[in-house]
């Protein structure tokens, strides 16, 4: 009975059913509640399904407001493209659009349970792959934002934990030529849907030279061709958005706004969307009229002066977003949480709050442990998130890097029952 129950709690085919399988039946019981007219228009009336739109109707990468506003470089190119491959098989603004784009981030959550699970099991052993991938096949944020957001957010959670997985292993040992260009090609790719992993690419990177230094191996060579090859990947991006703009814009042009939304006279720890130009027409006009570029640089501009003239809102603001990314979405978790009294809003937020204070638990018990993963898993919700406490913050901000936070609950939990065999240092 014991060899049986390991078999079957560890097996990754049921872990991958049951994902599946929850967020089909969370898709439908949400589909059957709405009329079908408002999800076949509703979910792709935000800047990613406008910029797609777009692009399937032959006008380019460009009007993120709906509006005719010319190019843009507002998110970095790969997810409005799958999108604009969506809206071009099944129609634009239709039902079956939406139930392929939602079936694609249904696609793209589940199979994150594949990396997580090895790259569990490369840490601590089966118990800890399959206790972080189950964690992951339920965990509710997974869940709900395959269906509730087109946004490229499962799609970047995949990618992450497949980049911290391919991080591990070469890590370990020296590997093939063949496994460093795969890895620039997939810091490549990540950085084409989601440009925030920039933020990590030096550090997971770097502990890998550290390690391959260790070693005696040529770490020189294997970072340079890594980052040559991401360089490589980025540069027609780059290029189309210089000729569009006159402008050095390697990644994304959105910061300037983001920050000035997050820091102004009118920013709540909630924002609910108040100034931005997809919502206000003035802010949109003025979009229009400046360019994108002289737009966002004023804005930043807004923002820093904001910043120095009242540095005590802006750390209040700070902390109430460090709040929000950690509970899952409320800036006042403890207050929300006894006023609130939906079942279902319980049970996210505690499941997001157990989920941090577990990962942080995790990180103390890797590192206690001298084990040879406590930086790369340490650098993910320390470094990753830093820029939203600054800016502004969603629940699919955090969804990157949640394979990774799960993975931390699961070391503690393994810890605790003593079911794990640490690589040490």
């Amino acid at each position: 009975m014991s060899r049986r129950f390991r078999a079957i709690a560890t097996s990754l085919p049921l872990i991958l059913a049951i994902a599946a399988g929850l967020r089909v039946t969370m898709t439908r019981n949400y589909v059957e509640r709405r009329p079908r007219q408002a999800l076949a228009v509703t979910p792709f009336l935000f800047e990613s399904g406008n910029i797609a739109d777009s692009l399937a109707t032959g006008r380019g990468f460009g009007s993120p407001f709906r509006v005719a506003t010319g190019p843009t470089a507002w998110m970095t190119p790969v997810y409005p493209l799958l999108l604009a491959g969506v809206l071009r098989i099944f129609g634009p603004y239709t039902f079956h659009s939406y139930l392929a784009a939602v079936g694609l981030n249904i696609l793209f959550s589940t199979l994150a349970c594949v990396p997580i699970y090895y790259t569990g099991r490369r840490i601590g052993g089966v118990w800890l792959g399959a206790l972080a991938a189950w964690f992951w096949a339920v965990f509710p944020n997974a869940n709900l934002l395959s269906f509730q957001s087109l946004w490229d957010a499962s799609l970047d959670a995949f990618l992450g934990a497949t980049l911290l997985w391919l991080t591990l292993i070469l890590a370990a040992q020296a590997q093939p030529l063949r496994y460093w260009c795969g890895y620039g090609l997939l810091w490549g790719l990540t950085l084409m849907t989601s440009a925030v992993f920039l933020a990590l690419l030096p550090f997971w990177l770097g502990w890998i030279a550290y390690r391959e230094w260790r070693r005696g191996v040529a770490w020189v060579s294997h970072a340079a061709l890594t980052v040559g090859i991401v360089i490589i990947c980025s540069i027609p991006w780059t290029v189309r958005n210089y000729e569009a703009f006159h402008a050095f814009v390697p990644l994304r042009s959105v910061m300037g706004l983001q920050l000035w939304l997050g820091n102004n006279e009118e920013t709540t720890p909630l924002w609910l969307g108040r100034r931005h130009p997809i919502f206000d027409s003035s802010e949109r006009e003025k979009y229009t009229e400046r360019g994108e570029i002289a737009y966002m640089e004023e804005k930043q501009k807004l923002a820093i002066e904001f910043m120095e003239q009242h540095p005590a809102r802006v750390l209040e603001l700070s902390w109430r977003r460090f709040l929000t990314v950690w509970s899952g979405g409320t800036a006042y978790p403890v207050r929300d949480l006894f006023r609130n009294h939906d079942v279902w809003f319980r049970y996210v937020l505690l499941f997001n709050l157990a989920a941090a204070i577990g990962a942080l638990a995790g990180i103390a018990i890797l590192w206690r442990s001298r084990s040879v993963f406590a930086f790369p898993l340490t650098v993910a919700p320390l470094i990753f998130p830093l820029p939203y406490y600054l800016t502004l913050v969603e629940p699919r901000y955090r969804l990157p890097i949640d394979p990774i936070v799960l993975l931390l609950l699961a070391v503690t939990l393994c810890a605790v029952a003593g079911r794990h065999s640490w690589k040490l240092a």
